[in-house]
């Protein structure tokens, strides 16, 4: 990695490059021998587009995460914009610039890491999807991963504390790929709750059922039901039947149509069975529920009219 000013004081007080013969004569060790390690850790906080991280051709693996802040990473092929909260990782040989956007301070983190598992990791995990910024929906260990491995190597070479900081290097992979993978499914069912609700809302005048709903969002009726009473408490067709009743009490209160066209308006082709819901949910039937309505607008009229005359 280089800086615009490689002698800044700045740049020399948060890197730390591990020398070649330390990891040669680490990865004789049986424990290290396939496995990863780090090559070269460092950070910027707040910084400026004074500093920039560039590589014409890394031999390692390049993690780099965004804390705060925004930027933008050169590839050979391509300019991404990177903002708070995204990671990118590398493969060898790769071109690469990172710059802060002239706006902006932005905080970030990168590490090298090589190894015979490496490439292992790069086929199994697929990192090449990785390669442009992406997204993490839970990123408050990640800061003080890097911390640790930075403090620890900070404290010397010795086997002990390089041994230590690479295997947080696993920590740190696990935080980025692992967790990140269930934070974004858990995002993931919350966005197509949210959309299966607006799918009920927009078709209350059918007969849905909990299968036909799933099936829309690619979930088995079972998970599907799991998810949706964890989220809102109630099963699917009970919050559909309440969102049918809703819209019920609003054809009530602003139309003139009367009880089986309201019951058609919502899914019901018998109005009776629909005046039984109705009843259940809102104590009243939907005649009862009308008389009130209308009763309480007299009372409101009468209301200002005694008003009027007093005044």
């Amino acid at each position: 990695m280089e800086n615009i000013n490689p002698e800044d004081d700045f740049f020399e007080k948060n890197q730390i490059t591990v020398p070649k013969a330390v990891m040669q004569e680490l990865v004789k060790n049986k424990f290290f021998k396939n496995a990863l390690y780090i090559t070269e850790i460092g950070f910027f906080i707040n910084a400026n587009n004074r500093y920039r991280l560039s590589e014409s051709s890394c031999p390692d693996y390049v993690l780099v995460y965004c804390q705060n802040g925004k930027g933008h990473c050169e590839t050979r092929n391509e300019i991404f914009p990177m903002e708070a909260d995204q990671f990118m990782i590398l493969s060898p040989t790769q071109f690469h610039s990172f710059q802060s956007d002239p706006n902006s301070l932005w905080s970030i983190q990168w590490l090298r890491f090589s190894g015979l598992m490496a490439d292992e990791l790069k086929n199994s995990l697929d990192l090449q999807q990785f390669e442009k910024p992406s997204p993490l929906f839970s990123s408050n260990q990640i800061p003080e991963a890097f911390q640790k491995i930075f403090s620890c190597l900070a404290d010397g070479f010795a086997l002990e504390n390089i041994g230590y900081a690479n295997l947080n290097l696993y920590h740190l992979i696990t935080l980025l790929i692992f967790l990140n993978k269930e934070s974004r499914n858990v995002k993931k069912d919350e966005d197509q709750l949210e959309q299966s609700i607006s799918f009920m809302k927009e078709n209350l005048h059918r007969s849905l059922t909990v299968e036909s709903i799933a099936k829309e969002f690619n979930y088995s009726s079972s998970h599907y039901s799991t998810l949706f009473k964890q989220k809102t408490g109630l099963s699917p067709i009970d919050y559909f039947i309440r969102l049918k009743i809703q819209n019920a009490c609003q054809l009530l209160t602003k139309s003139n149509l009367i009880v089986k066209e309201i019951a058609q308006k919502v899914g019901y082709d018998d109005p009776f069975y629909f005046s039984r819901m109705f009843k259940k949910i809102i104590g009243k039937s939907p005649i009862e529920y009308k008389e009130r309505l209308e009763i309480e607008r007299m009372q409101a009229v009468l209301g200002i009219q005694q008003f009027e005359l007093a005044s």
